[in-house]
């Protein structure tokens, strides 16, 4: 059955017969009963309920190799009927003093499995005394054993189990006096490893030591380790020596102790760095670095700078990644200067998977340790020229911040900038910061040769031919910057700077052909020029993003890790628009906005650096703000893009709500927007949400909902069987919407992945959502997304239909006759192949059904079918668990009577026909506008009333199809 199971076939006819052979009397039939049952079953089979009466006899019962079988196979299982069931019966034999060590072992490790799964099967208030009792244990099986469940209840809870610490530290004092240590518990010298690895973590899950004697104990016993270890040529015992140093380290780090053992802890670990052996350095690096969390080692670090700096070209890059990490973290006033000329001296060799966390920490030490701002400069520049493609754009733009807000440094730049601009090859990063700096300061340098304006644009402009369209933009602002700079004007290069903004006028770049425009424009205007084109204002002093970078961050160990990605799944990864203020005392339209990243929401106003850089680079003033329109969320929308995104329609006439099943709801139904607060004023939509769904069903973009609040918007993109959807959900209130909900009801065919969404949504900034989409099989069912927020004293909710449609996992494609028909003789009757007589359906012309059925995703092949009255189209379905199935439609219609007609629809999967079949009915009947019941299966072949007018005698390829 085991092999069977293994080669993945359904084993079910023997789960009784294994779980009948743990009743049996005998050893060997019972063993492998209790083995099968284990290996086949989980803890939710419903057979395993017909085994815990035979389980629990065992556990209960005198025969001790019945007990280690049942105690086993729960331990496996696990489950919370086996929890609620036999965990007492469990603790019994624990603390059994008449059962051997063996049964009390297993019982142990069994309990730990059974609180893990279920914590409450483990009573706090009656176990912690049994627990001490426990550690006083001789044997050191059961010991290490208990040691292990200590260390998962404290973990859980460690007010309840003080009296065990003294007992933890009488164990490590046995362990490291050698004291009644059988030889088969000792490990190369070593008295049971494991035993003092798990003591000493559970130790650490208890604040601090408070009795002084005990406090004392410990230290010795820790003092005892931490000498006693060294390198030696078995490896062997070297792994197991190491364990419990590391662990040792670890919890002298957690109970802060005195400097004498934290210069030793220092000094052993440099040893370590030291040795040749590759793991033995990075663990003594790995907890270097840990050190470091402790203030008071900083100065005994810093003696292994060289050794460290060292580790920092081993050919491993693990051990290169945590030189990196430590020297990042032992950098201070002191030492920076070499530490960033050290890390910018290896940048040019080093690996690309380590040159963008490399340049951003050489970053982040020159500004936050720069012993003077030239020196930042230089190695800022440094940085841009040697790793140019792996240095963010937050890096340059606080050059440019510092640059703009220190006169005395303005000269420096522009002349180092320039210095770069002569090099025949560089970054265009380079290229950026550079134009912007000349742009600005490129005046101060006029007396200096090779400074004049001339010479400076031809240098730049040199750079021109290399750049991509994004620093175009700069380029045109540098070059009508220098331009204003040069009084009085030098007709030469005024008219050749012309003729690049003639050039770029008709460029298809509206933001290259905005600026190209205006600067000739404002070029003509003289003096004018001078005061639109002015110097750049100081930036508001802040706190650098890099600074915020090197705060958060923490040492990247495995423990660290786990706790940020469980931080993680509770933080929102949505980006929030949020209206930008006065940058320099002047207030700005409401259009202009920033994207920020939020971990959690506030009302804080943000200011991103690239948004000031765009204002840097030549944002011109024209003219003054309008006053915002009755739509704010159309105006503050509006950058972002979105198409379809109207303004706001004040309708009268009662609009309806989505349903869970595709079928509408009547806005006055309860279940539409529902206030959980009794108010007066209901929130009543804007717009028929209905119209709003099914026009996002044709298209990829546009508004979804709106109400006097808020307004959501969706934008989508479709591959395959794979969309992704961008859910805007836009604040139109001066105040914030609180207790914002967002959640996704998914029919079975689609799994949907949503960003959690923030629980309150500023003044007038949106909110964007991604929504992952993957389409499993052929549905017409719709996913829906219930949404609430509280806006005043009334929480409104509503629930939306979202257009992950089938028509958008369509992909039109052309079918030639040699394809065609063969394809359509195989698939011959139902269920592959349906028909039906439609009636009702909209008066269409032959020209408009074809628009229909190219805006869903179908092809119409056109002289397929020798009948004018007759479409055929052709379309590729894909989902997850079916190939890309090839789908073939035939529409025959009557000249006489538009409002009938008979449709084929055949594919190589029964439901993905159906669905297809319905669906295309739907359409063609019309967009209900009212709830209407669910459309009848479709028969099979459905004879029409008037079967001449829709098989026409001299259809030719009526025989064929």
């Amino acid at each position: 059955m085991l092999y069977i199971f293994m080669l993945g076939y359904d084993v079910d006819f023997g789960h009784m017969e294994a779980v009948s052979l743990i009743s049996a009397p005998k050893y060997p039939e019972k063993q492998v009963g209790y083995i099968v049952t284990s290996s086949l079953l989980n803890e939710n089979h419903d057979f395993l309920r017909l085994a815990i009466n035979t389980v629990r006899n065992d556990i209960i019962g005198r025969n001790e190799t019945f007990q280690c079988l049942a105690l086993t196979m729960v331990g496996n299982i696990g489950g919370r009927e086996f929890a609620e069931s036999l965990a007492p019966d469990v603790q019994k034999l624990l603390i059994s003093s008449s059962c051997r060590p063996l049964v009390r072992k297993k019982a142990a490790l069994c309990l730990l499995r059974l609180f893990r799964k279920n914590p409450d099967v483990v009573n706090v208030d009656g176990w912690s005394d049994r627990m001490a009792q426990l550690l006083d244990e001789r044997d050191l099986g059961v010991l290490t054993s208990s040691m292990s469940l200590l260390v998962a209840l404290v973990s859980n809870n460690h007010e309840a189990y003080w009296s065990c610490l003294p007992k933890c530290v009488k164990t490590l004092e046995r362990l490291a006096r050698n004291q009644d240590i059988p030889q088969e518990y000792t490990y190369y010298g070593i008295p049971s490893p494991w035993l003092q690895v798990k003591t000493m973590r559970a130790l650490q899950y208890f604040p601090t030591v408070e009795d002084p004697n005990t406090r004392r104990s410990l230290f010795e016993v820790l003092q005892r380790i931490l000498m006693g270890t060294d390198v030696v040529k078995n490896v062997n015992k070297n792994n197991a020596s190491h364990a419990v140093l590391f662990e040792a380290l670890a919890l002298v780090m957690h109970l802060d102790a005195e400097n004498e053992m934290m210069s030793q802890c220092v000094a052993l670990l440099g040893k370590f760095i030291a040795v040749r052996e590759p793991n033995i350095r990075y663990l003594g690096l790995e907890n270097m670095t840990r050190m470091l969390m402790v203030t008071d080692v900083h100065d005994i670090i810093k003696r292994h700078q060289a050794q460290i700096i060292t580790s920092l070209k081993d050919p491993d890059i693990s051990i290169r990644r945590r030189a990196l990490d430590l020297l990042y973290g032992m950098c201070d006033v002191s030492n920076a200067k070499d530490i960033v000329e050290e890390l910018l001296q290896y940048l040019s060799t080093a690996d690309f998977a380590m040159r963008e966390e490399l340049s951003l920490k050489a970053a982040i030490l020159a500004e936050k340790f720069a012993p003077d701002l030239s020196w930042y400069v230089d190695v800022i520049l440094q940085l841009i020229d040697k790793a140019g493609d792996f240095v963010s754009d937050d890096i340059w733009f606080r050059v440019v911040q510092f640059v703009t807000n220190n006169e005395d440094l303005q000269p420096y730049a522009a002349a180092k900038a320039r210095e770069y601009l002569d090099k025949p090859a560089i970054h265009e990063t380079m290229v950026k910061v550079s134009a912007y700096l000349l742009g600005e300061y490129s005046h101060l340098l006029a007396r200096r040769p090779g400074c004049s304006p001339k010479e400076i644009f031809s240098a730049i402009h040199e750079k021109l031919p290399t750049v991509s369209t994004t620093t175009i933009p700069i380029l045109l602002s540098t070059y009508a910057k220098i331009l204003m700079h040069t009084q009085p004007p030098d007709p030469e290069l005024q008219k050749h700077v012309w003729a690049i903004f003639s050039k770029y006028e008709s460029c298809i770049d509206v933001e290259i052909q905005q600026r190209a425009i205006e600067y000739f424009a404002l070029s003509s205007k003289g003096a004018a020029l001078m005061d639109i084109l002015a110097e750049m204002p100081k930036f508001p002093e802040r706190q650098s993003a890099l600074i915020k970078k090197a705060e958060v961050a923490e040492v990247d160990t495995a423990e660290q890790s786990a706790i940020k990605l469980r931080a993680q799944q509770h933080m929102t990864n949505a980006l929030v628009v949020t209206d930008q203020h006065s940058l320099n005392g002047t207030p700005q339209s409401v259009g202009q906005l920033s994207l920020v990243k939020i971990p959690s929401i506030s009302g804080d106003e943000h200011t991103s650096a690239d948004q000031e850089l765009s204002q840097a680079n030549g944002t011109l003033a024209t003219v003054d703000p309008q006053p915002p329109s009755a739509d704010l969320l159309g105006d503050l929308l509006g950058p972002l893009a979105i198409e379809g995104l109207p303004g706001a329609a004040v309708l009268s006439e009662p609009n309806a709500v989505s349903g869970l099943e595709g079928v509408p709801i009547p806005a006055d139904d309860a279940a539409a927007i529902v206030p959980v607060e009794k108010d007066t004023n209901s929130v009543q939509p804007i717009g028929n949400i209905n119209e709003r769904f099914y026009a996002l069903c044709l298209k990829d973009s546009g508004v979804l909902y709106e109400d006097p609040n808020i307004q959501i918007g969706i934008k989508a993109e479709w591959r395959t069987q794979h969309g992704r959807l961008v859910l805007f959900l836009g604040n139109k209130n001066t105040f914030p919407l609180l207790s914002v909900q967002a959640l996704i009801l998914p029919p079975v065919h689609l799994k949907i992945e949503l960003s959690l969404v923030p629980e309150t949504i500023p003044p007038r900034a949106q909110v964007q959502c991604p929504l992952e989409v993957m389409n499993l099989h052929p549905s017409r069912d719709v996913a829906v997304l219930d949404f609430s927020y509280k806006c005043g004293t009334s929480m409104a909710n509503v629930k939306l239909r979202l257009p992950a449609v089938l028509n958008k996992f369509l992909q039109p494609i052309t079918v030639s006759a040699e394809e065609f028909f063969p394809k359509w003789r195989s698939l011959s009757g139902p269920p592959l192949k349906l028909q039906e007589v439609v009636r009702g359906v909209r008066s269409l012309s032959l020209i408009d059904m074809a628009n229909i059925f190219t805006s869903f995703q179908l092809t119409v092949c056109q002289g397929l079918d020798p009948n004018p009255n007759n479409l055929i189209a052709s379309t590729t379905f894909y989902s997850e668990t079916i190939r890309p199935m090839l789908c073939l439609i035939r529409i025959e219609t009557d000249p006489t009577d538009r409002t009938q007609l008979r449709i084929t629809v055949a594919s190589g999967d029964p439901t993905l026909t159906f669905e297809l079949m319905e669906f295309i009915k739907e359409q063609l009947v019309g967009f209900p506008t009212a709830p209407r019941p669910p459309a009848p299966p479709a028969a099979p072949v459905a004879q029409p009333t008037n079967p001449a007018a829709l098989t026409d005698p001299g259809d030719l390829l009526a025989g064929l199809l």
